[in-house]
């Protein structure tokens, strides 16, 4: 199991696979590296895959709230890269792995080829975050995955035409069977360093978003999202009328990428990246 450890020496885990063009995907807030076993397999072959547990998810050492921040979690994926050996990478980065992007653009741009932001922008609506606040750190009342895959399709807003077989994929990747019921595979202290973010007024990021000027940029978006607003994402395409733009029908935050438009779009940006 690949681990390495962070500049505080926490012991975290990643996924390394493929040979070729290194692209570090970066997850969402309660998630891990599986959330892009979707997009994988529609890949080029020329593609090398690193997919960090940040700390305190999935495999990865629990470290406490306080550590659970994107500037803690920024020194972690740029140790990451030290630990392989690797100057420069393209990111695809999931709504929280986004803003670990944004970051890394506006103190390191040098170690990024280019960067594709999933459902993610320099302003966060406040109606996306209340509904992460109504779950995150919480395990559900379910008491079987195929209650509890009833239950994630209900949770999931925007999200239309989605087979059931997709949200008994989704379950297993994100509660694990005990004999006391299902439980989250992330720490449940996450919530309390989500929280006091959650009810403080959304911090100015276009500066970071604006950092990301000169590399190859791509926005993948629910067209559905409670998170990142349309009126949001068009500013961003204004400011940058070289990033490519899918707007994912039947999707809210955030999509799965494996949708025909997301690939196209992940695709583009690939061939911009070389």
């Amino acid at each position: 199991m690949p681990e390495f450890n962070a500049p505080d020496g926490a012991r975290l885990h990643f996924a390394d696979d493929g040979e070729g063009l290194p692209i570090l995907a970066l997850s969402g807030l309660t998630r891990n590296g599986s959330d892009f076993d979707y997009l994988a397999p529609h890949l080029p072959g020329s593609v090398r895959l690193v997919r960090p547990d940040y700390r305190g998810r999935g495999k990865s050492e629990w470290t406490g709230p306080e550590t659970y921040t994107v500037p803690v979690e920024t020194g972690d994926v740029t140790a990451l890269l030290d630990h392989l050996g690797l100057d420069r990478v393209a990111v695809i980065g999931t709504s929280r792995g986004g803003l670990i992007a944004m970051m890394l653009a506006s103190f390191a741009s040098e170690r990024l080829r280019g960067v594709c932001l999933v459902d993610i922008g320099p302003e966060i609506a406040a109606s996306g975050l209340e509904s992460i606040r109504s779950y995150v750190g919480k395990n559900p009342t379910e008491t079987t995955l195929v209650e509890a895959a009833k239950m994630r399709a209900g949770l999931m807003k925007g999200f239309e035409d989605v087979p059931e077989s997709r949200w008994n994929e989704e379950v297993r990747k994100h509660y694990v069977e005990t004999p006391d019921g299902l439980q989250i595979n992330y720490d449940p202290a996450l919530r309390d360093a989500f929280l006091p973010t959650a009810v403080a007024p959304t911090h100015e990021l276009w500066p970071l978003f604006d950092a990301l000027a000169g590399l190859p940029l791509a926005l993948v978006r629910g067209a559905n999202s409670d998170l990142l607003s349309r009126e949001v994402a068009q500013e961003m395409c204004r400011r940058r009328p070289d990033m490519i733009f899918a707007d994912v029908p039947g999707r809210g935050h955030v999509p799965f990428l494996d949708e025909p438009e997301a690939l196209a779009a992940i695709r583009e940006w690939i061939g911009r990246l070389s």
